[in-house]
């Protein structure tokens, strides 16, 4: 259990600084694909926003989320997804919730995708580079998601 939840620390403050150190030049979103098979992958977090009402999911690969576990670096080529989903919310607009005090998922909304690739952050100036990680957002559909912010 301690190994779940440092991987769950781990991932969400990645994700955190991705979010405030995003950079406001592109220097190679466009390189990151949506992966087809993410759903299928092993999901190692749930994350409920309560400030937006959002039921997010998080998933990697099986061997990625047991590298972490080992203690090992994220090895290059390694892929992150959040999935973003709304909550279900009852007829007060206030999120349904499971037994467990969970938000129940609703529908999904987007998903964000962390890849990792040797020399990706070089094109990054320095306060703004988070290692070799780069950052795209896309649409429930596996479109690029035109109206998503990367200068926050």
């Amino acid at each position: 259990m301690r190994s779940r939840n440092r991987v769950q620390a781990v991932t969400l403050a990645s994700w955190a600084c991705a979010l405030a150190f995003a950079p406001a030049v592109s220097a190679g979103p466009e390189n990151v694909k949506s992966p087809e098979q993410w759903a299928s992958w092993e999901r190692y977090g749930v994350v409920d926003r309560h400030d937006n009402k959002q039921y997010r999911e998080l998933y990697a690969k099986p061997e990625i989320v047991q590298a972490v576990r080992e203690g090992r670096p994220i090895p290059d080529g390694a892929v992150l997804v959040m999935a973003i989903h709304g909550a279900k919310v009852d007829s007060s607009g206030n999120p349904e919730r499971d037994a467990n005090g969970r938000f129940v998922k609703g529908n999904l909304n987007g998903v964000t995708v962390m890849e990792k690739r040797k020399g990706w952050g070089a094109d990054y100036p320095a306060e703004w580079r988070n290692g070799d990680w780069e950052y795209a957002s896309f649409t429930a559909e596996g479109k690029p998601n035109e109206k998503a912010n990367a200068n926050i």
